[in-house]
């Protein structure tokens, strides 16, 4: 046999082939894979010795406390089941050739937040605990620097520094499940907004499923993150207006029957073509379906006085500005070709 000659294989394999940190935070299978018997671990693992046990399984090859990347692949490794980059679980003893993936099990919370770049989610290292996500019937207990929490459907996965995290929208929720502080919910809430991980009327539907807006301190936070929203969103559509040369509408306006009832609030109206644009900003804590009716009912009332609406999401707004001008200008263009609308009052709102 030359060193070119495969090993078989039963046989252990050295731990060269393995990034740093997957060297220095192994399990007791891996261990095994590369020739370490379990005796063998725990006498590396006494009082005095160059090993440690960081949790159930899971070992810390030198001594001295974890770094924050130790500390979030020895969760990792605890929680998750242990697949091989093909999908096919490794079996205890085999030799596993690549960097282990991890299914099953992501970062979630503060923890989470602090990979997606928060400047509000405290540093890794100053986190007790870090909160992992698992599937309900997983049979895993919190323990050590590892906070299981539990869902019923895991959502896909994101990449930040090499490990699997949470969306923002979840790993919100599963920070503020855990947080009293009401100015720190606050101040998580409107950093997703203002940086762009996501929109309000998401963050809110994901809080109203893990049923958190019943305490107080969630409900007043959310109640700046609409208004957050909102005025970002409003923002963003007048820079749409200057940039793609639409006509100058009237701005944040209430319509009215003369001497009639009122006929809803709008975000901008061109009078003379009868278009309007409303910001859908709909943030549903409770019945959506009745949020949505009522949309329906304006719209089909403005419309039967001849009233084009148009409605855009925030999102588009931020991620397909130049669409939604085009949509707007389209409607302006085609208001030659209708029966002139009803005449309506436009007052300021």
């Amino acid at each position: 046999m030359n060193h070119n000659t495969p090993l078989p294989p039963a046989s252990p394999r050295p731990v060269c082939h393995l990034s740093d940190v997957h060297r220095r935070v192994m399990t007791a299978a891996q261990l095994r894979s590369h020739g370490v018997s379990s005796a063998e671990t725990g006498e590396q693992c006494r009082p005095d010795g160059p090993w440690q046990q960081i949790l159930p399984g899971v070992f810390l090859l030198h001594p001295g406390p974890p770094t924050s990347e130790e500390r979030l692949h020895a969760v990792l490794l605890y929680a998750a089941r242990e697949v091989s980059t093909s999908g096919v679980p490794v079996q205890p003893g085999a030799g596993e050739p690549h960097r282990p993936v991890y299914a099953e099990a992501m970062i979630t919370g503060l923890a989470a937040l602090t990979l997606h770049g928060f400047t509000t989610a405290p540093p890794l290292l100053s986190l007790e605990r870090i909160d992992v996500l698992v599937p309900r019937l997983r049979r895993l207990r919190s323990t050590g620097c590892a906070h299981v929490v539990r869902t019923t459907t895991l959502p896909t996965p994101e990449q930040a520094t090499g490990v699997p995290v949470a969306p923002v929208p979840r790993a919100l929720v599963d920070a503020v499940a855990r947080l009293t502080d009401a100015g720190a919910v606050r101040r998580l809430l409107t950093e997703a907004v203002r940086a762009g991980h996501c929109e309000p009327a998401v963050v809110v539907r994901e809080l109203n499923q893990a049923k958190l807006l019943g305490r107080p301190h969630v409900v007043d936070a959310v109640d700046s993150l609409l208004a957050e929203g909102r005025a970002i969103a409003e923002a963003r559509l007048y820079t749409m207006v200057r940039e793609y040369g639409l006509p100058d509408p009237v701005w944040n306006v209430d319509l009215r029957l003369p001497g009639g009832p009122h006929l809803g609030g709008l975000d901008a109206y061109w009078p003379e073509q009868a278009v309007a644009v409303e910001l859908d900003t709909r943030a549903p804590r409770q019945d959506e379906d009745a949020m949505w009716s009522e949309y329906a009912r304006k719209r089909e009332h403005l419309e039967r006085l001849g009233i084009t609406v148009v409605y855009i999401t925030p999102r588009k707004l931020r991620d397909a500005m130049e669409q939604q001008a085009a949509v707007v200008r389209t409607a302006l263009m085609a208001s030659g070709d209708r029966e002139p609308a009803a005449y309506v009052v436009v007052l300021p709102r």
